[in-house]
C-alpha cells in the first residue's frame, strides 16, 4: 500500500496527520508543517494558520518568502501571515473557509478580504485560498519524503451543502491531491478516539447507546449524533450516524468578534464607531487575546490593540488592557451561559447579523443550538434506544471537539449544563481535551484504514434526503430522491417514469433535509425542505422519451444525479449541483445549454398569447393591421389580465415568441417601441427563471444593433427602460459596456465630446438605466451618482430614485462588494436632505435605500447619520418598513423590493 493523509482544513487553522497503511497497529503520526513565521524564517509547526496575507509592493521580497520546498508564494500563509495581518490592517484574509457556505456571495469570485477598501489590493476568492492551504500541506508532504501519497482524506462541517463540499473538492483537485475523499469533521474526531483507544474500546462504549459529538470551531457549530450497538459484546460495536444538524455559522470567530465589540466600546464610546478594516484588524487582536485568557494557564491579563489608520481614528494606536476574568464572563456567559431544557432557538433567529460580511447565527448560546438539535431528532435517538426525557433526548455520552473546547473553563461550564438537563452528570468522553486540535486530522488518517477493513467503521450514510421538485396536479411537491441513510457507491432508482423533451430545457430543482424521513419516489411538501441551486441542462436528441430518475452518493462524499431512458439504458445523462452564485448549473449531458426555465403551469390561454405576438412579430402578418401594434399590450390583457399580474412563467412564454422575432420589430417605428415595451417587461428583472442567461444572449444581439427609428424621441424612452429592466441578468463585462455607451451622453455633456452613434434621446430614462448598473466599478458609480446628486430638484432630474439605487447599501441582483463606500453614501445622503421629501419624487425611498443597515461596517453608514435619516423618514411618515430598514437588518418586503426595482416583480418572483 502507501501513505494515507489526513487533512483537517479549518477555519483558524489546518491541521495533517500521515498513516502506514502497511503498519500493523494501523498508528497514525501527526505531520509539522513548515511555513513561514518570520521574513526570511521558516519553522515546521503543528498547525498552519488558515490565513493568506498581501503584501504591498516591495514588502516582502522573494528570498523573504521563501519555503524549504523552493516556492516563494506571492501571498505567504501560516504563522507570518496571522502575526502580520494583525499588524497591518486590510491586508489579511482569515476565516476563507466560512465563506464556501455562504449562499449570498460569489463563492469563486476575488472578494477577499471583504473589508478592504484598497483597490489596488490583489483580491482572492475563498476557493483560491482553501486551495493554497491544500497546496502547502501537499508540498510539505512531498518535500518530506513522501512523494506518493495514495489517498488523501480532506475534512469538512456535517452541515456542509452540497455546494460547499463540490467546492471544497475543487480546491482539492486545483492543489492536485491524489484520491480525495471528504469526511466529516465529527466523525473524524470519532474515528481519532476509535483509533487511539482500539485496544479497550468495549470499556470505552460499555453502556453508551446514543453519543453526541459536539464539534464548535473557527466559524462553525457542528452537531452528529452517534448509535452505538454493542451485539452480544463478541465483536465490535456497531456505530451509526443517525443525525447532523443544520449550518451553523457560531463558533470561536463570534466569540473574537464579541471581544472586539467589547474593546470597540471602551476605546471609541461606542459600538460600530470603527470602519470594516480596522474592526478586522482589531478582531484579529482579540483573537489572540481571547485564546491567551481562555488557556488553562491564562495571564491575569492581554492587551487587545487597535492599530492607527490616520484621520479615520482619533489618535494613534491604541491597548485596551483586558482582564482574564472579565473576558471570561463574557463570552462563558454569552456563549455557553445556563439555560433551561425547554429553552430553543426560534426558527426565526438563525438568519443572523452580517459581520465582516457573513451572516453568523443571531442566537449565540450553544447549549440553546444543541437543545433544538436534540429536540429535533427525538425520534431517531429515541430509536437507538437512548433516553427521552419530555421530548429531549439524554446522549449517553458527549465528545466535544474544536478550539473552542481546549480551554478547561468552557468544557466545565458546558458539563454543568447538560447536567441540568439530565438530572445527574453526564459522561464526557475524552475529558482532557488534549487532543482537540490534532483529532480531526488524526482521525481522516485513520479513516483510510476503516475503509480498507481495520477498525470500526462509522455508518448510517447520508445524513441528508434529497428532493427533487415536481410538478402534481395537487401543486409543487418534492419527490425524494435520496433518502437519509443512503451508503457512499450505493445507487437508488425511482420507481416512477417520468417524461423529458429531449433538445429542449429541463430544469430539476432539488431539496434537502436533514430531519424529513421519506422512501424513494416518495412525494412530500416542500415548505420544510432546505432549497438547494436547481440543475438545469438541454438533452439531446430533440425528442421526447421516457425517463427514470437514478441518484449516486459517491464514493468521494457528493451527490450525483442522473436520467436513464426507458426501458433499456440508451443512454444515461449526469447532472451536477451548481456551485455558480447564480444557483444554476448546466447539465453534464447538455450541448450549449444555459438556465432553463422553471416547469410550472404556464396559463391555459398561452398560445392565444403567442398568436397575437406573432401576428406582429412573426413570419406572417401581412392579414394584421401593423397600426393595431400599438393596442398589443392591451390584447394581451384582456386573455391573462393586468400585466402586473402575470407570472414569471407566462412572462417567459411570450417573451420567447418576441425574441424569436427580433429581426421584425423594424417593420415600423410603431412596432419598435411596443417590441422594447413587451419584451423588457417579459424578460424582466433579467434573472429568476432558469435559462435567462441563454435569453440575455440572444437579446445582447439587440444591444449591438441599437435603435433603428432614431428620430423617434419615444422609442428611445423604451429602448432604454428594456434594458433597465433586464440589466441585472448581464455580467460585469456586459454592463460595463453599456455604461461605456451612457457615459459619455451623461457625464461629458458640454465638452464636446460625443458619444457613439446616433444622438439618443430621453436623459431621465438613460440616468435610471446607469444607475441600474449594480456590476460597474464603484469608481464609476462615484462619479454617476455625484453628477446624479448636483442635478436633483427643480430644473434637473425629476426623481430621486435613481441616486437611491445606485448608492443602495444592499445591491438586488449585484455583489456587496460593488456597492460604493459608506462615505459616498453619507455624501449624497446629506445631499437628499436639503431637499423637502414631502416633494421630491422618490426622495424618501432613496434616503431609505443609502441609509439602510446591514450589519456589514463596509458598507454600513454611521450611526449618527442614520439616526438623522429616521428622525426625517418620521417627520414625513415614510412607510414603517422604510424606517425599519434603517433601524434594524431586515430583507425588504415585495412591495419594497418592487420600489427599489423600478417596477414591479413578476408574480411570485423574489430578488
Amino acid at each position: 500500500m502507501g501513505i494515507a493523509l489526513g487533512i483537517d482544513l479549518g477555519t483558524t487553522n489546518t491541521v495533517a496527520a500521515k498513516a502506514d497503511l502497511d503498519a500493523a497497529d494501523a498508528a497514525v503520526v501527526d505531520f509539522e508543517l513548515p511555513q513561514l513565521v518570520a521574513p526570511g524564517e521558516v519553522a515546521a509547526l503543528p498547525q498552519l494558520a488558515s490565513t493568506m496575507y498581501l503584501p504591498a509592493t516591495g514588502e516582502l521580497d522573494e528570498p523573504l518568502r521563501r519555503l524549504p520546498w523552493g516556492d516563494a508564494p506571492a501571498f505567504p500563509i501560516g504563522a507570518y501571515a496571522r502575526a502580520q495581518g494583525a499588524r497591518v490592517p486590510g491586508r489579511v484574509i482569515a476565516s476563507a473557509k466560512s465563506w464556501l457556505s455562504a449562499a449570498h456571495a460569489d463563492r469563486k469570485g476575488r472578494i477577499l478580504p471583504w473589508a478592504a477598501d484598497d483597490e489596488t489590493l490583489p483580491r482572492r476568492s475563498p476557493v483560491e485560498v482553501q486551495t493554497a492551504l491544500l497546496d502547502h500541506v501537499a508540498r510539505a508532504v512531498a518535500h518530506a519524503g513522501h512523494d506518493v501519497v495514495d489517498e488523501v482524506t480532506v475534512t469538512i462541517p456535517a452541515s456542509f451543502d452540497e455546494v460547499a463540499r463540490e467546492l471544497t473538492l475543487e480546491a482539492a483537485q486545483a492543489a492536485e491531491l491524489p484520491a480525495v475523499r471528504l469526511l466529516e469533521e465529527p466523525q473524524a474526531a470519532f474515528y481519532a478516539l476509535l483509533q487511539r483507544r482500539q485496544n479497550d474500546l468495549k470499556a470505552l462504549l460499555e453502556g453508551v447507546r446514543l453519543v453526541l459529538v459536539a464539534d464548535v470551531g473557527g466559524g462553525t457549530s457542528d452537531f452528529t449524533l452517534l448509535s452505538v450497538d454493542a451485539g452480544d459484546g463478541r465483536g465490535p460495536p456497531r456505530i451509526d450516524r443517525v443525525a447532523v444538524g443544520d449550518h451553523l455559522m457560531l463558533g470561536g470567530d463570534n466569540m473574537d468578534v464579541t471581544l472586539a465589540r467589547s474593546v470597540e466600546q471602551k476605546l471609541t464610546g461606542a459600538v460600530g464607531a470603527l470602519d470594516a478594516v480596522s474592526f478586522a484588524q482589531l478582531v484579529l487582536s482579540a483573537r489572540l487575546a481571547k485564546e491567551a485568557l481562555l488557556a488553562d494557564d491564562a495571564p491575569d491579563e492581554f492587551g487587545v490593540t487597535l492599530l492607527s489608520r490616520g484621520s479615520r481614528l482619533i489618535g494613534g494606536g491604541r491597548t485596551s488592557t483586558e482582564r482574564r476574568d472579565a473576558v471570561r464572563a463574557l463570552l462563558l456567559d454569552g456563549f455557553f451561559g445556563a439555560c433551561g431544557a425547554d429553552e430553543t432557538v426560534d426558527a426565526r433567529g438563525r438568519a443572523g447579523f452580517a459581520e465582516l460580511g457573513l451572516p453568523y447565527a443571531r442566537e449565540p448560546s450553544i447549549p440553546r443550538h444543541i437543545l433544538t438539535f436534540l429536540r429535533r431528532h427525538a425520534a431517531a435517538a429515541a430509536a437507538s434506544g437512548a433516553k427521552v426525557r419530555d421530548g429531549l433526548p439524554i446522549p449517553d455520552a458527549v465528545l466535544l471537539n474544536g478550539g473552542v473546547f481546549r480551554a478547561h473553563a468552557i468544557r466545565q461550564r458546558l458539563a454543568a449544563v447538560f447536567a441540568s438537563w439530565a438530572g445527574g452528570p453526564v459522561r464526557f468522553l475524552d475529558v482532557d481535551g488534549a487532543d482537540l486540535d490534532r483529532a480531526v486530522a488524526r482521525g481522516a488518517a485513520y479513516a483510510s484504514f476503516v475503509r480498507r477493513g481495520r477498525g470500526v467503521r462509522i455508518g448510517g450514510g447520508s445524513a441528508r434526503s434529497y428532493f427533487v421538485g415536481v410538478d402534481t396536479e395537487a401543486g409543487a411537491r418534492a419527490l425524494c430522491m435520496v433518502p437519509r441513510g443512503l451508503h457512499e457507491g450505493e445507487r437508488v432508482k425511482v420507481d416512477r417514469t417520468f417524461r423529458v423533451v429531449l433538445g429542449q430545457p429541463v430544469t430539476f430543482p432539488l431539496f434537502s433535509s436533514t430531519f424529513a424521513a421519506a422512501g424513494v419516489g416518495e412525494l412530500v411538501d416542500t415548505s420544510d425542505l432546505e432549497r438547494l441551486p436547481s440543475i438545469s441542462t438541454v438533452l439531446q436528441p430533440g425528442r421526447e422519451v421516457p425517463v427514470h430518475l437514478e441518484a449516486l452518493l459517491s464514493e468521494v462524499g457528493t451527490l450525483e444525479l442522473s436520467l436513464r431512458m426507458t426501458p433499456e439504458a440508451l443512454e444515461r445523462f449526469r447532472l451536477a449541483v451548481s456551485t455558480r452564485l447564480d444557483g444554476v448549473v448546466e447539465g453534464a449531458g447538455a450541448a450549449g445549454a444555459g438556465q432553463v426555465p422553471q416547469a410550472g403551469p404556464v396559463h391555459k390561454r398561452i398560445d392565444d398569447g403567442k398568436e397575437l405576438i406573432a401576428g406582429f412579430f412573426g413570419h406572417k402578418s401581412k392579414d394584421v393591421d401593423p397600426r393595431r401594434v400599438k393596442d398589443l399590450r392591451r390584447d394581451l390583457e384582456k386573455h391573462f389580465g393586468p400585466r402586473e399580474q402575470w407570472s414569471l412563467a407566462l412572462s417567459r412564454e411570450l417573451g420567447g415568441v418576441l425574441l424569436a422575432g427580433l429581426a421584425r420589430r423594424r417593420r415600423s417605428a410603431d412596432h419598435e417601441r411596443a417590441f422594447f415595451q413587451l419584451l423588457g417587461w417579459c424578460l424582466r428583472p433579467g434573472t429568476g427563471a432558469a435559462f435567462d442567461d441563454w435569453r440575455l444572449e440572444q437579446l445582447w444581439a439587440l444591444w449591438k444593433e441599437g435603435v433603428q427609428y432614431v428620430a423617434e424621441k419615444p422609442t428611445w424612452g423604451s429602448w432604454f427602460v428594456l434594458w433597465r429592466r433586464v440589466v441585472g441578468g448581464l455580467d460585469s463585462a456586459r454592463q460595463r459596456e453599456v455604461w461605456d455607451y451612457l457615459k459619455p451622453w451623461l457625464l461629458e455633456q458640454g465638452t464636446g465630446r460625443k458619444g457613439a452613434g446616433a444622438t439618443p434621446h430621453g436623459q431621465d430614462e438613460m440616468v435610471r438605466l446607469a444607475c441600474s448598473l449594480e456590476r460597474i466599478p464603484s469608481s464609476e458609480k462615484v462619479a454617476l451618482g455625484d453628477f446624479v446628486a448636483r442635478k436633483l430638484g427643480r430644473g434637473g432630474l425629476p426623481s430621486f430614485w435613481p441616486l437611491g439605487r445606485l448608492g443602495a447599501r444592499a445591491p438586488l441582483q449585484g455583489g456587496a462588494l460593488d456597492v460604493v463606500g459608506p462615505d459616498v453614501a453619507a455624501r449624497w445622503i446629506e445631499r437628499v436632505l436639503e431637499h423637502d421629501l414631502k416633494v421630491a419624487d422618490g426622495g424618501s425611498f432613496a434616503l431609505a435605500s443609502l441609509a439602510r443597515l446591514t450589519g456589514d461596517r463596509a458598507r454600513d453608514i454611521d450611526a449618527g447619520l442614520r439616526d438623522k435619516v429616521v428622525a426625517r423618514l418620521e417627520r414625513v411618515q415614510a412607510p414603517t418598513s422604510w424606517v425599519q430598514m434603517v433601524r434594524e437588518v431586515v430583507p425588504l418586503s415585495a412591495d419594497d423590493e418592487a420600489q427599489a426595482f423600478g417596477d414591479s416583480l413578476p408574480v411570485g418572483l423574489r430578488l
